[in-house]
């Protein structure tokens, strides 16, 4: 009889955030992120500059653990899964760690969305979802084997998960997802007529 393995399998790691770490209090976090946004001219000035719908302090902010004792809360919590997740992926990381290289608040209005990218310079990617309203986008997520695929025929619409091309996400609120940081990913059209707010992550190997 034939044997079929699954190489080259990628991980897509699903979590509570309570699950590690200090608990985090959903409203607190959901108001700290838009009175973040509101006061944050330098960042609403780099949004409008490069068209981003909404607002990320991406480009803005470096520092929310320090100004924000529920972001210090919140990169306790996140320190403890991605190391979890290591363990999972069987990361040789020869006695150094996993440590946070940067942490950013998003905040999608009806309508926007996040271009398909990945973050190159990092080990491990993810966010930790703060308000998902009806009808707020998934996650999408891109098997990173797809620019290779040239002849390739598409998969049937009911095929595996693990045979698909782009797999979705919905998450709820304080839902935490991590995938490797070359996994290609976005944020299609949102549909909710409120915002859809995260704050997202990396991880490099220090």
């Amino acid at each position: 009889m034939a044997q079929i393995d699954s190489l080259f399998v990628t991980r897509l790691y699903r979590a509570s955030l309570s699950e590690h770490g200090p608990k985090i209090d959903a409203q607190e976090m959901e108001n700290s992120c838009i009175a973040i946004a509101e006061d944050d001219e330098a960042g609403q000035d780099w949004c409008e500059e490069h068209g981003y719908p909404g607002y990320t302090s991406y480009a803005s902010l470096t520092d929310l653990p320090w100004r924000f004792p529920i972001f210090k809360d919140l990169v306790d919590s996140l320190d403890a899964h991605v190391a979890a997740f290591a363990e999972d992926l069987e990361l040789n990381l020869d006695g150094r760690k996993l440590v946070l290289e940067d942490l950013w608040i998003n905040i999608l209005p009806e309508g926007g969305t996040h271009a398909s990218h990945i973050h190159p310079h990092s080990v491990i990617s993810g966010t930790t979802y703060v308000s998902m309203p009806e009808g707020a986008s998934a996650l999408k997520l891109e098997d990173p084997r797809h620019a290779m695929m040239m002849a390739h025929p598409p998969r049937n619409s009911d095929c595996r998960q693990e045979l698909r091309t782009f797999v979705y996400q919905s998450p709820k609120v304080g839902d935490v997802l991590l995938w490797e940081s070359f996994i290609r990913h976005e944020v299609p059209l949102n549909m909710a007529e409120e915002e859809r707010i995260s704050v997202s992550f990396n991880y490099r190997w220090e």
